[in-house]
């Protein structure tokens, strides 16, 4: 099992996201640390009303991420996540494979469809096109990565005899998708390389626009069946299904060290192959703190 830090995410506008540690610095501790992986969001514009209300500030993820591939040598680099439909199906595979270009080929891209609709409103983008437009981005992706010639006619816009280059390093980059829906499983059964669920209550799941996942074992049932999709879609490949583990304490995540070992050893019986974890710390020497002692418990 493989775990990825994701960068303390700052509620509200009282103080900068970037108080809980340089980013750079956090990146390199997270590798030392023995980490996996760090992961981003990305919210471009949220509203003021969200954001008061308990809503996390965000970078720009390509960019963020960009700068933690030059910091560090191993660490995977992930969207958790990127909303699909916001970009043009060309910037967002560019800006993709730049990030995964520069870094030798550690990108990982992880995509949802989005659920603020104050956020489509601000950047021009019809709500109700979301899926239609995703499955465009799944599309327009493996081509424009291939670096070979093609046309492809979407919604908004006509490509005519394009071609892309330089390569990313990976072919293909790791697609990874978010969201409990049908329609999110079926896209990660037919065309991506992993799933994102996302557990919670029915509260949780009505803000965000999908299905509620309540526990392990539904989620278990869920693995077993994206895979099996997989399989009769005529797909050989493993499809890597990463978890938002909570739980952890910010200031002593070695506490009840053996109860969340166990909880891990669960996750990876029913399939889980990844495990997202963040430390909600505010200010560096607790966010450095976290980061080496959950090391040393749970990576060393």
């Amino acid at each position: 099992m493989r775990f990825i830090y994701h960068y303390p995410e700052t509620n509200g506008t009282e103080s900068d996201m970037l108080e809980v540690g340089p980013l750079d610095e956090v990146a390199v501790a997270a590798e030392k640390a023995g980490f996996d992986g760090l992961s981003l969001t990305e919210h471009p514009a949220p509203s003021a009303k969200w954001l008061a209300a308990g809503g996390h500030q965000s970078l720009d993820p390509f960019v963020a991420l960009a700068f933690v591939a030059a910091a560090t040598e191993r660490l995977r680099l992930l969207t958790h996540l990127s909303v699909a439909p916001y970009r043009n199906p060309f910037l967002l595979a560019k800006a993709a494979a730049t990030v995964d270009k520069l870094s030798d080929g550690r990108f990982i891209l992880g995509l949802g469809a989005g659920y603020q609709k104050s956020e489509f409103y601000a950047l021009g983008v019809d709500m109700e096109e979301r899926n239609a437009l995703f499955d465009e981005v799944l599309d327009v992706l493996p081509l424009h990565w291939k670096g070979e010639p093609f046309s492809y006619q979407g919604r908004h816009f006509e490509a005519r005899n394009v071609i892309a280059r330089p390569l990313p390093a990976q072919n293909p980059i790791p697609i990874w998708i978010g969201g409990n829906s049908k329609l999110s499983r079926r896209r990660v059964a037919e065309r991506a390389q992993g799933w994102m669920p996302m557990m919670g209550p029915p509260e949780l799941s009505r803000t965000a626009r999908t299905v509620a996942i309540t526990s392990v074992s539904q989620l278990a049932g869920m693995i077993d069946e994206v895979r099996d999709a997989a399989a009769a879609a005529g797909r050989t490949d493993a499809i890597d299904i990463l978890y938002s583990y909570q739980g952890f304490s910010s200031e002593a995540p070695a506490t009840e060290a053996d109860r969340h070992r166990e909880g891990l050893a669960e996750l990876e019986k029913i399939g889980v192959t990844s495990v997202i974890v963040s430390s909600r710390t505010r200010e560096p020497a607790a966010t450095f703190g976290f980061l080496e002692a959950f090391g040393s418990t749970y990576l060393s």
